[in-house]
């Protein structure tokens, strides 16, 4: 069996798995509908902890035929969800199933085939262990571009999005780990409330970018001060007022979303300025999670969660 072929069976498991969650389907993946995609990438984000774009969707499962199967790391995805640890094992597994079935009718092959079964392990063994070394991830360095200090974990977010899969990574003492996978492109995007938002381009052992040692983010300054003055005790009200004024636009909207699911309250600027030059315990205890500027680059939107 072919690897085309191979991925045909896939699709047609991942369309079974599908009808398990939504019994209600019995068409084909000529009649999947944009709902049902919707449905799928939900399914699988849950179950893997991946996303699949709708795009890809229409790309390679939409399709009758294919004229190439996809890459790896998708058809890993897709293995999982239908109960495999990746697609290496389910490509032994089809090998397994058709050398129990041939040795039945070719009784003189079946020595062969089963050394065959003995040799694949091995070969995969070696073949991770290969690839595994090849592709030991990168370490990044993320750092506040004025003070050189390493950035905060909880304010900033990392992703890195490959063949339009975007996956979270974890931050450790202003570090991130890099996977590094032949030539393989990918990006890095990197958010923060704090700083200004900022995306590389990586391919990893290729000619056009080595993945750098250390990225340097620049701090959004209203964004700060901002932060400052929350966590900060007063000493001043009225200068306060007078800088809040200056990096707070007018029509400033705050949302404040409450703990334990309870819903949010919604400040305007006079409203929540009051609450920054008289501040309180349950202040300090707020976390900024989003900011948005306007076009003069005042603050004009605050999304809060309280701890």
């Amino acid at each position: 069996m072919t690897e085309l072929e191979k991925f045909q069976e896939l699709k047609q498991k991942v369309l079974l798995k599908y009808q398990e969650h939504h019994p209600f389907f019995q068409g084909t993946w000529k009649t999947f509908s944009s709902q049902d995609i919707q449905n799928l990438i939900g399914l699988i984000e849950e179950k893997c902890k991946q996303t699949i774009s709708e795009k890809w969707i229409y790309t390679h499962l939409k399709p009758e035929t294919n004229n190439k199967i996809p890459r790896k790391d998708m058809l890993n995805i897709l293995s999982e969800f239908v109960g495999f640890s990746g697609w290496d094992e389910f490509t032994f597994e089809e090998k397994s199933v058709h050398t129990i079935q041939g040795s039945q009718s070719e009784k003189s092959k079946i020595s062969k085939k089963w050394l065959l079964l003995l040799f694949i392990p091995l070969a995969l063994v070696v073949v991770f262990f290969s690839k595994k070394e090849e592709s030991k991830p990168k370490t990044i360095q993320l750092n506040n571009e004025y003070t050189n200090e390493k950035v905060n974990a909880e304010e900033v977010k990392v992703f890195e999005v490959k063949d339009s899969v975007k996956q979270e990574l974890e931050i450790k003492e202003g570090k991130v780990q890099v996977s590094n996978n032949g030539n393989e492109k990918s990006k890095l995007v990197i958010q923060s409330p704090f700083y200004l938002p900022k995306t590389i381009v990586i391919n990893p052992n290729g000619t056009t970018t080595e993945p750098p040692k250390r990225i340097d983010l620049k701090p959004d300054d209203y964004a700060m001060m901002l932060k400052a003055f929350m966590l900060s005790d007063i000493k001043d009200w009225q200068t306060r007022k007078e800088q809040l004024n200056k990096i707070l636009s007018d029509n400033l909207e705050v949302i404040v979303m409450l703990k334990d699911d309870l819903g949010a309250e919604y400040f305007n600027k006079s409203e929540f300025s009051q609450k920054l030059i008289v501040p309180t315990a349950s202040l300090k205890k707020m976390k900024i999670v989003e900011i948005k500027n306007d076009a003069t680059d005042k603050i004009q939107f605050i999304r809060i969660k309280q701890e």
